[in-house]
């Protein structure tokens, strides 16, 4: 069956639209905060407060195609099967059908609307413990729509378990994870030809302190992976020769005058360029997007951005080649799956042409710095070896120059290590790690002091600077851009610090009209009006979300008069008047795209 990725994507949501599932759309790529991790790495992921029992605003049965990211495949992109930005086709039943629904349901969807051959499926289901029974239940059913019975398996709770580990109260339960032939087609064997292409999560029970019990309340969360899908319905064994990436490709060729079945590092360097790209612009074209930065979220993106920019280089073409890859993303393969990318593409192209122009720069004062590296090292083996003729020259970069090149260059430790090999070195990755994880650490540290609303202390000086961040808040995109948006703050008793994305200087004209409308506001003694509304309520109203990490499916929201709404847990005044003047000392750049005000209340 030869399919197209949009003729995929509508095939997954129709066939359960018509079992009576809501399409409830894909939420941020960004992670918002509830379950500890950056970015959302799987479908089912931001509907985990409704699988722990809260009820979902569109009901019982619900479906999307949920864009996810997993970071810890960057190093493999560049292989046929990885990536780092993927989606996946998700439904979900919230205590209302079960087992027999959704056996029946998956069997069909992919036999009578995939097309995948019945006697070639396989499929795993959990073979029970001391804790909880075999799921003959499950297999029975599987074998009575017509899966051969050899071909159902019984595997242990590390294959065919879900829970949440080091908890108790939750829901779990067995899943059954359905797989097809990659691999001699005619004759496969499993598991060996075999890949895993989704799973059925049956949450039928609450763990306890001794082990489990039945949940009156049972859900099904189900997952399939969207690109490998693809890959499939249209027997390829190479996941970029799918329309997903064809056009990326093609584009990649026209640039480069190679061609991707060249194989070798042309195919490898047009794959990284290809996905890497993709993420990029999802990254930044989303509803929560981030910018390239040294820390978080915006640290990942400015790796993946600069593997791909070291990348044109090895292919021949300028960084600015993944400008022409984004257009064909935006314009021809998420056009109409993610339409907000293509109201943000000048957006999304200018940021990504100024990070592609950074790097290019810095890699002529990260070679200098490389240089120094191998000088030093020269001079030391040179100075030993007087010392000591049968010294054992050192050939290895130290783990914080690697890191040093890294964190300050923007060299990505394989290039320092492609670098080294040149030379005959080797690179202390064991010291890089170190250094690393040293930086993760800080980086956490500024995270916890962002998830507190930048605030040092809730005392009344504080909370006057808290609500001054909304109206500057609002003034700074009156002034400047509806676009700026706060990326941080620090508030104590004496100041306030706020960081907005903006991308030069502000002129002096422009400090004083932000200075001055946000003093106009103070004087019209506007009222600060608090009410708790659904996320998706706020949203409609054109609430702010600043941090989405802040926020849960109720959220406070703040209005002070019609000039500013945001969603935020701080405290703040209950009018305006009581602020005093507002004054701006300084405004500075804080990072690359990030500006910071430092002013006082007189």
């Amino acid at each position: 069956m030869k399919i197209t990725a949009k003729e995929l994507r509508q095939k997954w949501l129709d066939f359960y639209k018509s079992k009576g599932h809501v399409d409830i759309g894909a939420v941020s790529l960004i992670g918002d905060g509830t379950t500890g991790v950056m970015f959302n790495v799987a479908g089912m992921q931001p509907l985990m407060p409704y699988l722990l029992g809260k009820p979902h605003p569109a009901g019982k049965r619900l479906c999307n195609v949920q864009g996810c990211m997993r970071t810890v495949d960057i190093d493999s992109v560049g292989d046929p099967s990885h990536f780092t930005f993927f989606e996946m086709m998700g439904n979900w039943s919230l205590g209302d059908y079960f087992k027999k629904e959704k056996t029946a349901w998956t069997f069909e969807i992919l036999t009578d609307v995939f097309g995948l051959d019945k006697d070639k499926l396989c499929t795993t289901v959990f073979e029970g413990n001391d804790s909880a029974p075999r799921d003959d239940e499950t297999a029975q059913l599987l074998i009575s729509l017509g899966i051969k019975p050899e071909h159902v398996f019984y595997l242990p709770k590390e294959d065919n378990w879900w829970e949440l580990e080091g908890t108790v109260g939750t829901p779990c339960g067995p899943d059954n994870e359905w797989f097809y032939p990659i691999r001699n087609l005619e004759n496969p064997s499993f598991p060996d030809d075999y890949v895993e292409i989704g799973n059925d999560v049956y949450m039928q029970y609450k763990k306890t302190e001794t082990g489990y019990e039945p949940l009156s309340s049972k859900n099904v969360d189900t997952g399939f992976g969207f690109d490998r899908m693809l890959l499939f319905l249209n027997g390829l064994d190479d996941a970029y020769l799918t329309d997903l990436f064809t056009g990326a490709l093609a584009k990649l060729e026209e640039l480069s005058g190679k061609k991707y079945s060249d194989g070798g590092e042309t195919q490898r360097a047009m794959r990284i360029i290809a996905d890497h790209t993709r993420t990029t612009v999802m990254l930044i074209g989303d509803r929560c997007g981030i910018l390239p930065s040294n820390v978080g979220a915006g640290y990942i993106l400015r790796r993946i951005m600069r593997r791909s920019i070291r990348y044109c280089r090895t292919l021949g073409v300028p960084a600015t080649a993944m400008l022409e890859v984004a257009k064909v993303f935006i314009r021809e393969v998420y056009n109409e799956s993610y339409p907000l990318l293509v109201e943000k593409e000048e957006y999304i192209l200018d940021e990504i042409g100024k990070e592609a122009a950074r790097f290019e720069s810095t890699l002529v004062t990260g070679m200098k710095e490389f240089d120094k590296c191998l000088q030093g090292i020269a001079r030391k083996n040179e100075f030993m070896k007087k010392q000591d003729p049968s010294y054992k020259e050192e050939t290895v970069i130290g783990g914080k120059q690697a890191f040093r090149l890294y964190d300050t260059y923007g060299f990505p430790l394989e290039l320092t290590e492609e670098l080294a090999a040149e030379k005959g070195l080797t690179v202390d990755t064991v010291g890089f790690d170190a250094a690393f994880k040293e930086h993760q650490e800080k980086s956490r540290v500024i995270a916890k002091g962002e998830a507190k609303g930048g605030l040092e202390s809730h005392s009344e000086m504080a909370t006057k600077y808290h609500t001054a961040t909304h109206l500057l808040n609002a003034a700074l995109k009156t002034v400047l851009s509806p676009d700026c948006n706060q990326r941080g703050s620090n508030i104590t008793d004496e100041r306030m610090r706020f960081d907005f994305n903006f991308d030069r200087a502000m002129t002096a004209e422009e400090v004083q009209a932000v200075e001055d409308l946000v003093n106009e506001k103070i004087k019209e003694d506007l009222p600060v009006v608090f009410r708790e509304m659904s996320l998706e309520e706020a949203r409609r109203e054109n609430f702010v979300g600043v941090f989405d990490s802040k926020y849960g499916d109720v959220v406070k929201t703040y209005s002070i008069g019609e000039f500013s709404k945001e969603m935020c847990g701080g405290p703040h005044v209950a009018h305006t008047g009581v602020l005093g003047h507002f004054k701006i000392q300084k405004e500075q750049s804080s990072s690359a795209g990030v500006r910071r005000i430092k002013a006082v209340l007189e």
